[in-house]
């Protein structure tokens, strides 16, 4: 298996544990599940910190030569949009918590609705995001080796989304 094929393998998986994440949230919304709701409001975060570190600190800039400034800037604000809906969902899912008894134990039609709508609006950025694989593949391959260590930095770094965005990236939102 060749350093790129490696690469296109693993960032496939990332892309679909992420997707599978964000199925399962709107599926637990669906049911008024808070304790499934705040796992995976956690998990989606933990999943997502590492890959969007690695995909901003040394993906994005590569890819610039091939798409150009403007189409990476429309992945950098989708990103910000993901970080502002994985905050509005942690504050959701911080509104059900069982051991709280002065809270509700599930969230009503309005707040499910919306929950479920904060995961979809992720979704397209999931798939549009997979296909960057392709690009990568053309890409030198010290361009792929860059990628891969710095996505191992941020996997050992092993910050949150919510975290990394709000320490670490120098795009605040």
């Amino acid at each position: 298996m060749t350093i790129t094929d490696y690469f296109t393998e693993t960032f496939r998986a990332e892309h679909r544990q992420v997707r599978d994440l964000l199925l399962a949230l709107i599926a637990a919304f669906h049911a008024g599940d808070p304790r499934r709701i705040s796992a995976l409001v956690s998990a989606l975060s933990a999943a997502t910190g590492p890959h969007f570190r690695y995909e901003e600190e040394a993906m994005y800039p590569v890819l610039v030569s091939v798409f150009g400034r403007e189409y990476v800037d429309k992945l950098l604000s989708d990103h910000d949009g993901a970080i502002r809906n994985v905050r509005e969902l942690a504050e959701l899912a911080e509104l059900y918590r069982p051991e709280d008894l002065y809270r509700p134990d599930e969230p009503d039609e309005a707040q499910a609705a919306w929950g479920i709508e904060l995961a979809r609006e992720i979704l397209p950025h999931v798939s549009d995001c997979d296909g960057l694989s392709l690009m990568v593949e053309t890409l030198p391959e010290d361009d792929v080796v860059h990628i891969l260590a710095t996505r191992d930095v941020a996997r050992e770094s092993n910050l949150d989304l919510l975290t990394w965005a709000g320490t670490v990236r120098g795009r605040h939102v």
